[in-house]
């Protein structure tokens, strides 16, 4: 299994496992067993209707086909990049530069598909001879599927251990997203780590701007964002 380097928008780099090609094979495969179910099941229905003129059964097989055809979009549209193939191997489609992938990523992905797997298997391929395990599908779009295995802590996430008593600071921090906490907690570690100044003084001066802080009450930036991240999840716990 490779690793990825996906560069935030504070140019930090966070390292994941890339997804293999054998796990987003047997993802595809899993998802190809679900689809031709639901076919089986459209074949049985049917019978039902064998009396109607071969117009009509046209046209009701198109619409009830749709599922099929959109299957892949749809899922990893509504799902954040993962369809039930993907979510069982626990493998994710992410976006190179650290952002999540937007309905038009997962829409070239979708449409390359017409080449990375109808074309006797060519995205597969291409998926072997490449680090990043990219199809051409998500060399386009700009995205990778990383694998979701490694063990997470709390430290992984956007989560932060709050006390029972926890009084908040910036009521502000709700302009945030859950990408932008995911961001700037994963920024915050590794600049800490480092002792990068530079980019936690980069880091507080973005808060600032998107939240619309309009005073800072730490002594340092550390404290600062360390404060951002409990308020956000103090606010953000029960939604």
């Amino acid at each position: 299994m490779s690793e990825l380097q996906i560069n935030t928008t504070q140019n930090v780099k966070i390292t994941f496992n890339a997804a293999g090609g054998g796990e987003r094979l047997l993802a595809f495969i899993l998802d190809t067993v679900i689809k031709m179910g639901y076919l089986l099941i459209l074949n049985k229905i049917f019978g039902v209707f064998e009396g109607m003129d071969e117009w009509s059964q046209i046209g009701i097989n198109t619409i009830l086909s749709f599922p099929v055809m959109f299957y892949t979009l749809a899922l990893e549209s509504f799902f954040q990049g993962q369809t039930i193939g993907k979510r069982v191997l626990k493998i994710r489609v992410v976006k190179i530069d650290g952002y999540q992938a937007s309905l038009s990523d997962y829409v070239v992905r979708w449409f390359f598909r017409i080449v990375d797997v109808y074309i006797f298997g060519l995205g597969f391929f291409v998926m072997l001879s490449n680090k990043k395990t990219q199809r051409l599908g998500d060399m386009a779009a700009g995205t990778a599927v990383i694998a979701l295995k490694d063990q997470v802590n709390i430290s992984h996430t956007i989560l932060e251990d709050l006390r029972q008593d926890y009084k908040p600071t910036y009521p502000n921090v709700i302009k945030l997203s859950d990408n932008d906490a995911r961001i700037i907690k994963d920024t915050f570690i590794t600049a800490r780590a480092s002792k990068d100044h530079q980019t936690l003084i980069k880091l507080r001066s973005k808060i600032i701007e998107v939240a619309g802080i309009k005073e800072v009450k730490q002594a340092n930036d550390i404290q600062f964002i360390d404060v951002i991240l409990k308020d956000y999840n103090f606010y953000t716990q029960d939604m």
